[in-house]
């Protein structure tokens, strides 16, 4: 069964990815999303390391439209936000899901979120191309990453701790895992390490669910400590969620952002 932490990921995801496609296609231009934060390019540098930041701090700090080129940033939809916190079968794994059901790890003392949805390229059909044809250069299209990046900032060693849980997920729940949000039930079949650099220290993981009956490398997870605060990025390869054979790659240009904007 696909799950409701999935199936609102992927739906909100790809409804941003469609309305992108439409703009490609109409070959105009898309400006939507965080306006302020795109005035604001640079941001401010994150406080000392051990001072928490707030809400309204980690505002100041999270990428921005104009941040990410060749990406739509914008608000995290009121479908992802209605997320209820997923249980699991392997308390060990539990942050990993919380990264998955966009939940920050532990206890923050304040968080802040964006959707970054890369800009679909242009199919290249017409009124003759073939229905296997367009079917093929709409998946082609679709084939770019939908990311929600969370920051979330802790007193004391929070951040670290936080860190360390989730590292500490990907080993011990490498060979799959059961969860349930709202209800129904997901199934992690297998997490691998993905290499990502930046901040004070970093850790990536795809993770691979099975999806009615088929294994499919649906997230691309990472984190980011920049002192009190970690970034996660939880990331869907459109395509991939279809079906399609695509090698999923963690959101390098928006963690490289996000990192930026940390100082």
């Amino acid at each position: 069964m696909r799950a409701t932490l999935i199936r609102r990921t992927a739906l909100a995801a790809s409804a941003v990815s469609l309305t992108l496609l439409a703009t490609a296609c109409g070959g105009g231009s898309s400006d939507g999303g965080d306006d302020k934060g795109a005035k604001d390019k640079g941001g401010s540098s994150a406080p000392a390391a051990d001072k928490a930041l707030t809400a309204a701090d980690l505002e100041k700090v999270i990428v921005a439209q104009g941040d990410v080129k060749g990406h739509k940033v914008e608000k995290v939809s009121p479908e992802l936000e209605q997320q209820g916190k997923a249980t699991v079968t392997k308390n060990e794994c539990q942050a990993i899901t919380d990264v998955m059901s966009l939940k920050p790890v532990g206890e923050p003392a304040g968080t802040a979120k964006r959707q970054v949805t890369g800009e679909p390229k242009k199919p290249s059909v017409s009124a003759s191309t073939a229905p296997e044809d367009m079917e093929d250069a709409m998946a082609q299209a679709l084939n770019v990453n939908s990311t929600v990046v969370t920051l979330a900032s802790y007193e004391g060693k929070g951040a670290e701790e936080a860190l360390a849980a989730l590292k500490t997920a990907g080993t011990a729940c490498a060979a799959g895992f059961g969860a349930t949000a709202d209800g129904e039930d997901v199934k992690v079949t297998k997490i691998t390490e993905t290499p990502v650099a930046g901040g004070d220290e970093a850790a990536g993981w795809t993770v691979v669910v099975n999806m009615e009956g088929k294994d499919i490398p649906f997230y691309q997870l990472a984190a980011v400590r920049k002192g009190s605060t970690l970034a996660t990025f939880g990331g869907m390869n459109l395509a991939a969620m279809a079906g399609k054979d695509v090698k999923p790659e963690p959101p390098t240009a928006v963690i490289e952002a996000q990192v930026a904007k940390l100082g």
